[in-house]
């Protein structure tokens, strides 16, 4: 004998499905609403570049401000290049951080793996020395480097803009610690088949740390494009500038910002970092998925 269900005890057990997934589409929304939210506030300050790089000088001094331009103007654009020598600022930027960029892959990696692949006398103590010197402000070395720069003639050149940049402790350490967790059978197995140090550097190591090559590549490139202090101090002509520092020669003899004019070269200064970001971002990973499987 089958038991049967009344109508009101089906139509409850079809509403419950109904009412779970209705429940988790809500939820659903209310997340993809925060994310939003939250996405708009960490945005903000970079629409507000965008949108006043595109008004006219009466629109952004006038009160109460607004944030959508009512007129777009490419005037701010075209001033930042006649105010400026903005292309060679460009270029000198391009320059200064990509060749620190270049320098400290090379030698970072270089030092990292003789710390962690390399067993010599005082490995640890060298480690304890690199680690320490990154208590070490910025700033409590910036006079000495400077003199030293100045007494070798390379102020207001790229050597003193790039060569003290050319290794760092952090970069050092981090690759360190990446360099560690490769598996050393690796090494022993090219040495079985005679390869030396330097070859299982650049034939073993260096393909399996793409993943941490990259990453350090982007907080370097993007911490020495964004540098102010750097640029200031090692360089006096305006021909040597970078973007960072060209753009503080905007401000008028009485304080008198051109937040237009301003807002444009900031606009173009973020390009470079956008783009490189997009470009690297498939590519990073790319290589955590194979990292070990070359």
């Amino acid at each position: 004998m089958t038991a049967t269900l009344s109508p009101a005890a089906t139509r409850r057990s079809a509403s419950a499905p109904r009412g779970r997934r209705a429940g988790r589409m809500t939820e659903r929304w209310l997340l993809f609403a925060a994310a939003l939210v939250l996405t708009a506030i960490v945005l903000l300050p970079v629409i507000v570049i965008v949108l006043t790089a595109f008004k006219p000088a009466a629109e952004i001094n006038a009160y109460p401000p607004t944030l959508l331009p009512g007129t777009w103007t490419l005037d701010n654009f075209a001033k930042i290049f006649s105010d400026l020598p903005f292309g060679r600022l460009f270029l000198n930027s391009l320059v200064f951080a990509g060749g620190v960029t270049v320098f400290a892959l090379v030698f970072d990696s270089l030092a990292a793996y003789a710390l962690a692949r390399i067993d010599f006398r005082g490995n640890r103590v060298v480690l304890i020395v690199i680690v320490a010197s990154l208590m070490i402000p910025f700033q409590a070395t910036l006079i000495p480097v400077y003199q030293l720069v100045a007494q070798l003639g390379w102020v207001n050149t790229f050597a003193g803009l790039i060569i003290p940049r050319a290794a760092d402790a952090f970069g050092i350490f981090f690759l360190r610690q990446f360099f560690i967790a490769l598996p050393r059978d690796l090494d022993n197995a090219a040495r079985i088949d005679g390869a030396g140090e330097f070859r299982i550097f650049r034939s073993i190591v260096l393909p399996n740390a793409v993943p941490a090559l990259l990453t350090l590549a982007i907080f370097t490139f993007v911490n020495n494009w964004n540098d102010l202090l750097w640029p200031l101090v090692f360089t006096t002509s305006p021909d040597m500038g970078t973007i960072t520092s060209g753009l503080t020669l905007l401000t008028g003899p009485s304080g008198i910002i051109p937040y237009g004019t301003m807002m444009a070269g900031s606009l173009i200064a973020v390009l470079p970092l956008a783009v490189m970001f997009l470009i690297m971002q498939r590519r990073f990973i790319e290589s955590v998925a194979t990292t070990g499987l070359k």
